[in-house]
C-alpha cells in the first residue's frame, strides 16, 4: 500500500518508471507472505545509467508506476519482416558500421549526384590511407581535380573526422566552386567576402569573428593575403572546440616560391598559406601544374603540404617519396589504360580561291607591329 492505493506488481519485460528513471523489468519476485511488497529486479534504460541494475520493493516506491505498452504491441501488430527484407536492413547496418572505420571501404560515391569514372577513386583511396590527410591532386587539366577533392571532403563529413572546411580558391572559381559543392554533393557552403563580413557585424555587433559563425567557407586567393581575413581565420582555427579543420587549396602551385634560388623569398601568398597549414588538420592541395621548373620551389611547397615527409632545400629524389602524397595522371595515361578522352589533333586547312584583294600575311603582322609600337608605354 502506498498513499491508500494498491500498486500492481509489474511483469517481466515490461517498461516503468521508478525514481524518475526508467527501467525494464528482469525479474519479480512475489511476496513471501501476506501483506510484505513485491521485489522488482530492473535494468536501466537512460543514456547516462543505461544497464545499471536496481532492486526495489514495488508497493514501497513512491513514484513507481508502469508505462504504457500500446506502444511496443503496434510495433508488432503486423507480425515480422520477411527475412529478405530484414537481411537487407541488417546488411545496410553493417556496411554503415563498417565503412567508418575500413579505408577500403567507400560511401561517398553513393551519395553524390553525378557519375564518378573509375580512376576518380584514386584520390579517395590514397586519402583514407593516411592517418591525417595531406594530399595534392596533380592531375591534369579536364579530369574533375573538383569532384575528385568533393569526394575526399563528402567521405571525411561521413566518417566525423572533420567538422570545419575551407576552401581558398582563385577569385574567379569561387562561385563555381560554392555551385558544385553544392549542386553535386549537397554541401552548402559560405563564400567569406566583404559583403559576408558586413552582414555578420550588423547582425552580430563589430567584435565578432565572421569566422565562427558557420563551419564551411570559401575564400579567394585575394582576400587570404589580406591580413583583416588571415588573423581572424588563425583565431578561429586555435579553438579547437569546433573540431578538426580541412583545407582545400585549389591551383595550389600560387602558393610556391616563384624563385628557383635554395632560399627563395616567399611570397605573401606563399607566407599566409606556410602560417596557416600547420593549423589544419587535413589539407588538399589542387593544382594541374604542380612543378614550376625549380626544385627548391617544389621542394618547399611540398613541406607546406607535409613537414614530416618533405624539408624546403632538400631535393626529391624520387617519385617513391611523392607516392604516397600525390596523385599525378595525365590525359593520355588514362587515354591509354581506359580508352577515354580522345586525343586533339590540330590539322592545318589550306583556304584557296581568295580574291586577290585579300591581306596577306606579311601585311597583317606589319600592322600588327605597328599598332603595338604605336601603343603608349
Amino acid at each position: 500500500m502506498t498513499g491508500g492505493q494498491l500498486i500492481d506488481a509489474p511483469q517481466p519485460g515490461q517498461i516503468v518508471r521508478v525514481r524518475s528513471r526508467q527501467y525494464l523489468v528482469d525479474d519479480v519476485a512475489p511476496p513471501p507472505r501476506p501483506g510484505d511488497a513485491t521485489l522488482v529486479r530492473l535494468s536501466c534504460l537512460d543514456d547516462d545509467a543505461q544497464g545499471t541494475a536496481l532492486s526495489v520493493l514495488w508497493e514501497c516506491e513512491l513514484d513507481a508506476r508502469v508505462l504504457e505498452v500500446t506502444s511496443w504491441r503496434d510495433v508488432a501488430k503486423r507480425g515480422f519482416d520477411p527475412p529478405a527484407r530484414f537481411a537487407a536492413y541488417l546488411h545496410a547496418q553493417r556496411w554503415n558500421c563498417v565503412t567508418s572505420t575500413t579505408p577500403r571501404l567507400f560511401q561517398s560515391p553513393f551519395r553524390a549526384g553525378i557519375r564518378v569514372d573509375a580512376y576518380q577513386l584514386e584520390p579517395l583511396r590514397k586519402a583514407l590511407a593516411l592517418p591525417r590527410v595531406n594530399l595534392f591532386i596533380a592531375d591534369d587539366v579536364g579530369l574533375g581535380k573538383t569532384v575528385e577533392a568533393g569526394l575526399i571532403l563528402r567521405e571525411l563529413l561521413m566518417r566525423q573526422k572533420v567538422r570545419r572546411v575551407v576552401v581558398a580558391a582563385p577569385p574567379s572559381v569561387v562561385l563555381q566552386w560554392r555551385d558544385e559543392l553544392d549542386a553535386r554533393f549537397g554541401l552548402p557552403f559560405v563564400i567569406l567576402d566583404r559583403d559576408y563580413v558586413l552582414a555578420k557585424r550588423r547582425e552580430r555587433g563589430y567584435g565578432v569573428n565572421p569566422w565562427s559563425t558557420h563551419s564551411r567557407f570559401i575564400i579567394s586567393h585575394a582576400l587570404l593575403r589580406n591580413e583583416e581575413y588571415a588573423s581572424a581565420l588563425r583565431d578561429w582555427l586555435a579553438d579547437e572546440g569546433p573540431g578538426p579543420a580541412l583545407l582545400i587549396l585549389d591551383e595550389a602551385h600560387n602558393a610556391a616560391p616563384a624563385s628557383g634560388a635554395k632560399y627563395a623569398i616567399d611570397s605573401k601568398m606563399t607566407r599566409v598559406v606556410r602560417e596557416i597549414a600547420p593549423r589544419f588538420d587535413h589539407k588538399l592541395f589542387l593544382s594541374a601544374t604542380p612543378h614550376n621548373g625549380h626544385t627548391n620551389s617544389f621542394s618547399a611547397l611540398m613541406e607546406i603540404l607535409d613537414p614530416q615527409r618533405f624539408v624546403r632545400g632538400e631535393e626529391i629524389e624520387s617519385a617513391k617519396q611523392l607516392d604516397p602524397v600525390m596523385v599525378r595522371r595525365l590525359k593520355g595515361d588514362l587515354r591509354k589504360a581506359t580508352g577515354e578522352f580522345p586525343e586533339r589533333k590540330v590539322i592545318q586547312i589550306d583556304i584557296d580561291g581568295l580574291p586577290d584583294t585579300r591581306p596577306s600575311s606579311n601585311s597583317l603582322a606589319s600592322s600588327m607591329s605597328t599598332a603595338l609600337s604605336a601603343r603608349p608605354s
